[in-house]
């Protein structure tokens, strides 16, 4: 049976979306424009495909492109990965990196940290992609993400890049104007405002004692929040709690810069809410990644220098 995929033809198409257009490629590439256009017809032609929608003015990608640039690129990712660890330690990082994060904290803090990493890794190809909750690392839908808490699923690595913890906070107006609540349960009383992000429970908020360790309950307590305000992006809830509308449960690192200034405070010091640490997840076959490791690398030293600093 004739092959349909050539190994040459996985590089070619990757070259040739990522220039977007046939004489883009071409440059890339170092041939002429009509030879592009021969090298992918002879692709279409042995799929029974076709690959790429072109026009006079632009070219996009068909759904079966789509599948075919997904799985070329994964494939020349693991050739790179094979080639770095037959070159040991001293490869440079390069090739196709997916990543993911949620969207508020992918954009404050992961998107700038992959600025600086390509910067310093310029053969380096990366997708950010931001979503509210983290996708299955097994659908092979990322390389790496970001994302808080342990991940439930075994099969996959998970690396601790910081802790990170849960506070609640409200901004000096709202409570001079509703007062300050001193125990979990005085949130029935407050307006607080919801995130709808995850697996969690919406509007439940959960509390540890400090003594929690010597009460054969555990001290902990359970509170059904209420308010007149709900999203699902949490740089719009910080920024509701920052206007006074009212009470917010947040990882410190979306806060922890408004605690400093004053423009938010911090509430119910005693009692603690479950971690948000921050991990880097990834697939058991990308142990052995340059690339990926080179990346977590790099942001977990950054947000270690930060925290030395704090």
């Amino acid at each position: 049976m004739p092959q349909s995929v050539h190994p040459a033809d996985l590089s070619f198409f990757s070259t040739l979306v990522l220039a977007g257009s046939l004489s883009g490629a071409a440059r890339e590439l170092g041939v002429t424009t009509p030879a592009v256009s021969k090298h992918l017809a002879q692709m279409e032609a042995r799929l029974g495909l076709t690959l790429i929608n072109r026009t006079t003015r632009r070219m996009s990608l068909t759904p079966e492109g789509e599948v075919y640039l997904e799985h070329a690129r994964r494939i020349l990712g693991d050739i790179d990965d094979l080639e770095h660890q037959l070159r040991g330690a001293k490869s440079e990082p390069q090739g196709l990196l997916r990543v993911n994060a949620t969207l508020g904290f992918g954009r404050i803090r992961i998107a700038p940290l992959i600025s600086a990493f390509v910067e310093r890794n310029p053969k380096v190809d990366i997708q950010l992609q931001l979503s509210v909750n983290p996708p299955p690392i097994t659908d092979d839908a990322c390389d790496v993400c970001f994302r808080f808490g342990h991940p439930p699923d075994s099969r996959v690595i998970a690396r601790l890049i910081a802790p990170n913890r849960r506070i609640v906070v409200a901004s000096p107006a709202y409570l001079r104007k509703h007062g300050e609540p001193r125990a979990p349960e005085d949130l029935v009383r407050h307006n607080c405002i919801g995130i709808r992000q995850g697996d969690e429970a919406y509007g439940v908020w959960r509390f540890s004692s400090p003594k929690a360790s010597k009460t054969p309950s555990g001290g902990g307590k359970q509170v059904k929040i209420r308010g007149n305000l709900t999203t699902n992006d949490g740089e719009i809830a910080v920024n509701w709690a920052l206007d006074g509308r009212g009470i917010l449960l947040r990882a410190e690192w979306d806060v922890a810069r408004y605690l400093r200034s004053g423009r938010l405070v911090q509430l119910l010091r005693p009692w603690t809410t479950p971690d948000a640490d921050i991990y880097a997840v990834y697939a058991q076959r990308h142990k052995s990644s340059v690339r990926i490791q080179a990346l977590i690398d790099f942001v977990a030293a950054a947000f270690e220098r930060e925290q030395r600093k704090h």
